[in-house]
């Protein structure tokens, strides 16, 4: 039996509480008191839907009795068939082990064995405990799809949240685009300008030797009037000067001739226009799920030199897009270098003990040392020390490039943001509300994209725009003394406990999708990630540990 919900009435308004409402008018979120039942539709009617229930041929035989009487009295319902709403059902297919009508018997079932009336199935009934059971089960189910619609309900926030970001990456985008044009633009018309300053200066040189050889010409002039007044010795010296002269103005002449008319030009970039007026969106957009990955196979690879004096501690892991990957090892103050394979191709001594590192370029890596200083490295052939800049609190674990930005790790849940000449950009500690942004000390940090993620020594990481403000939090109760992060190709953050020994997952969104590594395969205290790309791999170093381990990914 259906009963009408404690709805309000939005038809006249009244605050009477009825026993029992009207099931259709609380389909329309209307409280109405119920006066009849109908046996065949199984639904409480109030006057008005009784009256109107009467009228349509396809009701009009329906048995309708008094709410009370349909409240303390048990009565014979058929039930339609969901396929001809016409029929009643009837039949019984013991090879299906359902119901149906007439009909559906006859056009699906006809070849069933043990076809029969329901009468003749009622031998034993159905038990009281049977139908304890599935009135259970039918609660659980309304719960479950009930927890599914409140999932999906959430889907949709996180859906437009999603919508929101890509919107603002979008803005980044048309930024960036309009920035780097412009910056295109002023050094292209400083090229113009500097071209054209170099030709006008060798237009007005010349012009110059031209008005002098005019001078001299006239000069000459001058002088050759008056030659017949000369001896003969003057004017045989006259007449080879003039003839210097002359030969000079030939040869400027000439040479002008020769040059012919100076002017600047300018070709355009056709690869840039073409890419961008041909260019039909700034990406793609199309709907993604959040993979799951997990193990399948996880290797270890020995990093330690024969020169090495302590055990390693590899403090930090970075890749370049050709494969090759650098480590920085704290205990004996150096970095290496490893080919593709993972095996050691070579390293470089540093003054310090190293604690970060991150490509800035294509040949060239920023390590954060902990003699408070950042040293550039020149990876093009052999590794190479060049420069240093200053920094606080290199000590601290944590070096990512974002942007043309050095992002630092410092002492007190800080984050200090240099440029590569080693000037403080700013620093993030603080939202607008002056309360910490993080919940203890700063970690590992990792860039994707415009956003860099950063890790902090408890249950998670924050994720911050460009400009410092916060993007989204990633938080899970399974990471302790979270340090390690890693970005994959599909958006997917890996986060790592040292306490824990596990690497915790995160979708795009923020939302922890599990584990990826538990604590029982063997990682102890993992220090920080590294996304081999070309291998779909997680590169993890641990504290005090002479290997790495490499941990292949399938979905």
């Amino acid at each position: 039996m259906a009963e009408g919900g404690d709805l309000p009435s939005v038809k006249d308004g009244s605050d009477a509480d009825f026993e029992i409402t009207c099931t259709p008018c609380g389909e329309d979120s209307v409280r109405e008191e119920a006066i009849k039942y109908c046996q065949e539709c199984q639904e409480y009617l109030c006057a008005m839907c009784t009256k109107h229930h009467g009228r349509p041929k396809a009701t009009r035989t329906h048995r309708l009795v008094d709410k009370n009487d349909a409240k303390q009295s048990s009565f014979v319902v058929k039930t339609k068939c969901h396929y001809h709403p016409d029929r009643d059902i009837e039949m019984y297919c013991e090879a299906h082990d359902m119901v149906y009508c007439t009909m559906c018997i006859a056009t699906e079932h006809r070849s069933c064995a043990g076809v029969n009336n329901i009468e003749d199935k009622l031998e034993p009934c159905v038990n009281q405990t049977e139908i304890h059971q599935v009135l259970d089960e039918t609660k659980n189910a309304l719960e479950t799809i009930k927890a599914v619609v409140v999932k999906q309900q959430k889907n949709i926030v996180s859906l437009k949240e999603q919508r929101n970001v890509i919107q603002d990456k979008l803005e980044d985008v048309k930024t960036s685009l309009i920035e780097h044009i412009l910056k295109l633009k002023m050094e292209t018309s400083y090229f113009i300008d500097e071209t054209y300053a170099k030709t006008k200066e060798e237009l007005e040189f010349e012009i110059n030797v031209s008005t002098n050889m005019i001078k001299n010409l006239e000069k000459t002039l001058e002088q050759m009037q008056l030659v017949h007044n000369l001896d003969a010795r003057q004017q045989f010296i006259q007449m080879k000067l003039v003839k210097i002269t002359l030969t000079d103005t030939n040869t400027l002449h000439s040479n002008s001739e020769l040059n012919g008319t100076k002017s600047i030009c300018f070709t355009e970039n056709t690869d840039l226009v073409t890419s961008v007026m041909t260019a039909n969106a700034f990406g793609q957009v199309k709907p993604s799920k959040s993979k799951q990955y997990k193990m399948k196979s996880k290797k270890e690879f020995n990093v330690k030199l024969g020169t090495d004096k302590n055990i390693c501690f590899i403090s930090d892991v970075c890749q370049h897009q050709d494969g090759t990957i650098m480590l920085t090892d704290h205990n004996n103050s150096n970095v290496k270098r490893l080919e593709s394979d993972y095996k050691l191709k070579d390293t470089c001594d540093l003054a310090a003990s190293p604690r970060g590192i991150c490509f800035i370029s294509q040949n060239e890596v920023a390590v954060k040392m902990s003699n408070n200083t950042i040293q550039f490295i020149d990876v093009s052939n052999t590794l190479s020390k060049t420069r240093c800049v200053d920094i606080v609190h290199g000590s601290q674990l944590g070096l990512t490039f974002c942007m043309g930005e050095l992002w630092t790790s410092s002492i007190g849940g800080i984050v200090n943001v240099y440029s590569t000449t080693g000037n403080l950009v700013k620093s993030i500690d603080k939202n607008r509300k002056v309360k910490p942004l993080f919940k203890s000390v700063t970690q590992h940090l990792a860039a994707s994209g415009d956003s860099v993620i950063v890790t902090y020594s408890s249950d998670g990481a924050v994720c911050f725009n460009k400009d410092g403000t916060i993007r989204r939090e990633l938080r899970s109760s399974g990471l302790k003394d979270t340090r390690g992060v890693c970005v994959l190709d599909d958006g997917i953050v890996l986060l790592s406990g040292c306490n824990s020994n596990n690497i915790v997952m995160f979708s795009s969104d923020g939302k922890c999708l599990g584990e990826l590594v538990a604590k029982d395969a063997g990682l102890k205290e993992p220090i920080n990630l590294c996304y081999d790309v070309n291998k779909h791999s997680i590169i993890v170093t641990c504290r005090n540990c002479d290997t790495i381990s490499v941990v292949e990914l399938r979905e």
